[in-house]
């Protein structure tokens, strides 16, 4: 399906939207958004923009080894809602590559950098995706006031060493270093064992020409000491949202538990890693329900 079916009206279910989504070019932006540069506390942030500035902003973050190329057929719908919509690649990541580079990529690098980019526009709803979840998290302890909700999509669902809870590698966790998880993530993904469409494939792929090898292993490294925020994160007088596959690198209970940890709505599609892609339209409706639980 191409991205004009998205302007199709939302009496059709989204699941059935999700499932006529063809194979998309995902070099080619949506049509009407932005591209543009955020110079942020590490370097120059690559940054899509799609929708109204005077419109209730939605700040979309991308984990590691992606992009904001990631939330392409979310930005449209978001935006016709009638939200303005952000997305950008981390520092080390795809075009943000040079980001970062002199120095070390830690939680501080990444929370000062988003809370620059939330900072420059406002209070927003907030999307983290996976790695960013953790990110996300951290800055909504710290500066609750930047927030309008809180939305985390396949995030892990623990802390400490998150790939010791994953479903396939947990057990090997324990004695694999920074470098060697970086290197497993990457071959996972190159060779496809998301089993992604042919022009997917292609666009994950050529994002490592640009991405810092070194960004990766550190942020690996990060995620086997991750913090335990679920206390802090409950306590927020903020809407919350807990969203993940069915087929997820963790468990579907580990995430359905962590959201009644941190007092989360918990909502689930019967996809994978990447409901973003996969299942854009069933995510969205349910962000827009968050939203408008936040007054947004």
């Amino acid at each position: 399906m191409s991205t004009d079916s998205m302007s199709e009206p939302m009496s059709v279910p989204p699941a059935s939207l999700d499932a006529a989504l063809g194979d998309i070019d995902w070099t080619i932006p949506p049509a009407g958004s932005r591209r543009s540069w955020f110079s942020a506390p590490s370097g120059e942030l690559a940054m899509l923009s799609l929708g109204d500035p005077g419109q209730p902003r939605v700040v979309l973050v991308p984990g590691a080894t992606g992009s904001k190329e990631d939330f392409a057929l979310m930005l449209p719908i978001l935006a016709q809602a009638g939200y303005f919509v952000q997305s950008f690649d981390l520092a080390g990541q795809y075009q943000s590559h040079a980001a970062g580079a002199d120095s070390a990529y830690t939680h501080q690098l990444f929370v000062e950098d988003l809370i620059a980019v939330l900072e420059s526009g406002g209070p927003a709803h907030l999307l983290g995706y996976s790695f960013a979840g953790t990110i996300a998290q951290l800055v909504a302890v710290h500066r609750p006031d930047l927030l309008l909700s809180l939305a985390l999509l396949t995030t892990p669902p623990s802390s400490g060493n998150v790939f010791e809870s994953m479903r396939l590698l947990g057990r090997l966790a324990p004695f694999t270093s920074a470098r060697r998880g970086a290197a497993l993530m990457i071959w996972g993904i190159v060779t496809n064992k998301n089993r992604v469409p042919p022009r997917r494939l292609h666009f994950v792929r050529s994002r490592f020409a640009l991405t810092s090898r070194r960004s990766v292993e550190e942020i690996v490294g990060l995620m086997m000491r991750s913090p335990d925020l679920r206390s802090r994160v409950r306590d927020l007088p903020l809407p919350k949202l807990v969203a993940a596959g069915s087929r997820d690198l963790w468990p579907l209970s580990a995430h359905e538990m962590f959201a009644r940890d941190i007092g989360a709505e918990f909502r689930s599609y019967a996809t994978g890693h990447s409901p973003s892609e996969t299942t854009p339209h069933q995510l969205s409706a349910d962000l827009l329900d968050l939203y408008a639980r936040s007054g947004g």
